[in-house]
């Protein structure tokens, strides 16, 4: 497949000197959840600085300037700060670097934090790569799979030049990072046998985010919510069966005083096969109520007094008319922080939810027409006040993906031991009580290990008793941002971009120590997705090898 070439930029595109003295600046591409997270957890976690915004919506951008680039006490960005979309950056920093042989200009960012929609990461990728900038790009890396190839190609490949990361934060949280030392350097539960692994969705998060949100439809390769929303579980899942253990610091040349950075060795155990079946069970019209008749808004609607997933209760009832006024309400009302700011200062929160409930209504009530507009206007946009049973979502609310390895013997040259088969069940399910809270369990050939959220227990088959594992503490914000994930990613993301930038460490050393999943496995671990999906789509077994084979020579050609 003939691709585009990426953008020429003619000018010194080689990294900056060492810079031992001035903070890490980053830039951030949107300000909404997902900037939001990293950049609290790089101001109030790292040694670095969020310098830049860019972002279209001006109250978003706004706000994010306040709180993390120029502050809120009369403060205003100066120039290089502010930007109204990622090309406006673009331009501004082609310009700045042309013009810095003449004259002093304002200082550029050392890295860029990519959290925009899913279907812009490859675009943006593209145009900035040449900058050799470091770069950490909010999951999913690509919509596609040539997509993730062609990423793969303009960041370096093989050989990057650069820092980059990926963000599946389940790798990064103190409770995965024990898990995954408990089956793979201390082999609690001796060979692995079998791993089931489960994503509960939540069941008004679903409705929210993948039946009414942006994440509702699926692209155009088919691939739908096991790509956007558990993509995290699959890398998860290889992390742990298919990626090399990591060393022990008493093995580890790159061993210093970062007790949270892991280096892992070897190879890839690569899987077998992969398969998949899943469907669209609940949010279709089959489903609707026939006391809705021709509703297609919550507000408008009969049947809604006795429905589960009436936007009034999901939004009003359950979160404004409690005082809670971030996700999913800011995600419904990007400026519900301007209506409420001004009750601030009372001493009661009527005021606030009043205010707030008037705003949501009002954004709840827009709706759509078939009979004036077509469908491609409807699939525009969210509707957060729209019948679930009555919208345009085409993606699996219950997929289970089934991925298989082979015995693999190591070279007789080789000390590597011997890594058995293994088989791995992932089950994604919306109509859950618990909200992305991940559970599974883990049969080994000398015990089994359970895991939830917060919680890791060990059975052994020789003593037949089960112990409690003390999972590491965290402050409540760290907690709730993916159990510590957020603040671990960006944290190894700063610490691997300062490696090189003040410490002079080469990008595969900063990238292995700090990162810990090179720009290949991020590959790899999207094309699992992508076979699944495939799998599931014509209902048939992929074979991995094959079909890795035939994928990466078909992009080349």
């Amino acid at each position: 497949m003939k691709e585009a070439q990426p953008p020429v930029v003619n000018i010194n595109n080689s990294p900056s000197p060492l810079n031992t003295t001035k903070p890490l600046r980053f830039l951030v591409i949107g300000a909404g959840s997902r900037g939001t997270a990293y950049a609290r957890a790089v101001t109030t976690t790292t040694a670095g600085v969020i310098h830049t915004i860019a972002e279209p919506h001006a109250f978003k951008r706004q706000e994010f300037g306040r709180n993390f680039v120029w502050g809120d006490k009369g403060g205003s960005p100066h120039e290089g700060q502010e930007f109204t979309d990622w090309q406006e950056w673009l331009q501004w920093e082609l310009k700045r670097r042309q013009q810095l042989q003449h004259a002093i200009q304002p200082p550029g960012v050392d890295g860029v934090f990519i959290c925009t929609l899913d279907e812009t990461h490859i675009e943006i990728l593209r145009a900035i790569a040449p900058l050799q900038l470091h770069i950490l790009c909010e999951k999913p890396l690509a919509l596609s799979l040539a997509d993730c190839l062609t990423a793969y190609r303009v960041l370096g490949g093989q050989s990057p030049s650069t820092i980059f990361s990926i963000g599946h934060v389940l790798r990064y949280s103190p409770h995965n990072i024990l898990l995954r030392k408990l089956l793979l350097v201390d082999r609690v539960i001796g060979d692995i046998v079998s791993l089931e692994h489960c994503e509960p969705v939540g069941w008004w998060h679903f409705a929210h985010s993948y039946v009414r949100g942006n994440w509702r439809r699926q692209t155009p390769a088919g691939d739908g919510s096991l790509l956007t929303k558990s993509c995290h579980d699959i890398d998860f899942i290889l992390w742990l069966l298919c990626s090399p253990p990591p060393v022990s610091s008493a093995d580890n040349a790159d061993a210093d005083a970062d007790a949270d950075a892991t280096t892992d060795s070897g190879s890839p155990h690569l899987p077998r096969s992969i398969s998949s079946t899943g469907t669209l069970t609940q949010f279709r019209p089959a489903r609707k109520p026939l006391a809705a008749g021709s509703a297609t808004n919550c507000l408008s609607c009969p049947a809604e007094p006795e429905c589960n997933y009436s936007a009034l209760k999901i939004y009003r009832d359950m979160h404004v008319k409690q005082s809670i006024f971030d996700w999913p309400v800011n995600i419904v009302c990007p400026d519900i922080e301007d209506v409420v700011r001004p009750f601030a200062s009372s001493s009661s929160n009527d005021g606030a939810i009043a205010a707030a409930e008037t705003h949501l209504l009002k954004r709840l009530g827009e709706d759509y027409s078939r009979e004036t507009m077509t469908d491609t206007e409807i699939a525009s946009r969210p509707w957060y006040g729209r019948c679930v049973y009555d919208g345009d979502n085409t993606v699996c609310d219950d997929q289970i993906v089934t991925i298989t390895w082979d015995d693999e013997q190591p070279s007789s040259s080789s000390k590597a031991s011997p890594r058995p088969s293994k088989t791995a069940t992932f089950h994604m399910i919306a109509p859950t009580e618990k909200q992305c809270e991940r559970r599974g369990r883990v049969y080994g050939t000398t015990g089994e290990i359970s895991y939830d959220s917060r919680t890791i227990s060990v059975y052994s088959f020789a003593t037949r008793s089960t112990t409690e594992i003390p999972v590491p503490r965290q402050a409540p914000e760290e907690e709730k941002s993916h159990g510590g994930g957020d603040y671990g990613l960006a944290r190894s993301f700063v610490k691997a971009v300062d490696a090189v930038v003040r410490r002079g460490w080469e990008v595969e050393r900063a990238q292995r120590r700090f990162v810990g999943c090179s720009l290949e496995e991020a590959v790899r671990s999207h094309a699992v997705v992508f076979a699944a999906e495939e799998a599931r789509r014509e209902e048939k077994v992929v074979k991995w090898g094959e079909w890795w084979e035939r994928k990466v020579s078909g992009h080349e050609g």
